[in-house]
């Protein structure tokens, strides 16, 4: 059986609008040209996953269990416009984080590819075949760790533009929709049928 194609998509300044450590659902709002750019994907054959970095859990600014509420809320107003998103994980882990259980080193917070190992396992992903799209260049690491080609939305969020090859985007754009474009484009690269790609 080939293996699905994903985006995966960063959440706070990629998918929403930057609100720090924001889970209140009256506060999240899709960024401009989101819903375009989602159908075009979705018209292209991709998946839609979040993958997000969440430390407020790790510092005690919210519970782990808000981030359930997050991801029906997304799903709402992805099902809303006509589109469905397959699925969020999450990385609750901050190594100087204040709650126990979540104040520790990990393999899925970002820019280690965790989550999107996790969710190629889980979902039939062909990372070989996906991309991800991000804000900052550890966005763009842990898709480049993870095998999928990577966009960088420039819009102010990365400070340090520490580059080595894991960080050098595929496409840089200047919004969710350029991306979108910048992926129609795109040449794919050939279907796998092997079920096991992506694994960690």
């Amino acid at each position: 059986m080939a293996l699905k194609r994903a985006v995966f998509l960063d959440k706070d300044g990629t998918l929403i609008e930057n609100v720090p450590y924001n889970v209140d659902r009256t506060r999240i709002r899709l960024r401009p040209g989101a819903v375009d750019a989602l159908l075009l994907l979705v018209g292209l054959g991709y998946e839609l996953i979040v993958v997000s970095n969440q430390p407020g859990v790790a510092m005690g600014l919210f519970p782990h269990g808000a981030l359930k509420a997050v991801e029906e809320h997304l799903n709402d107003l992805f099902l809303t416009h006509g589109f469905r998103l397959a699925a969020c994980y999450w990385c609750p882990h901050h190594p100087e984080g204040t709650v126990p259980d979540y104040a520790l080193t990990c393999t899925c917070r970002k820019p280690l590819p965790g989550l999107l190992h996790a969710a190629a396992a889980e979902h039939g992903i062909g990372l070989g075949q996906s991309w991800l799209i991000g804000d900052i260049l550890d966005d763009v690491e842990a898709g480049k760790r993870a095998g999928c080609r990577t966009v960088l939305l420039d819009v102010g969020s990365e400070t340090q533009w520490k580059r080595d090859a894991l960080r050098r985007p595929d496409v840089v754009a200047p919004d969710l929709l350029a991306a979108a474009e910048a992926i129609m484009r795109a040449a794919p690269m050939p279907a796998l049928q092997e079920s096991g790609e992506g694994a960690p």
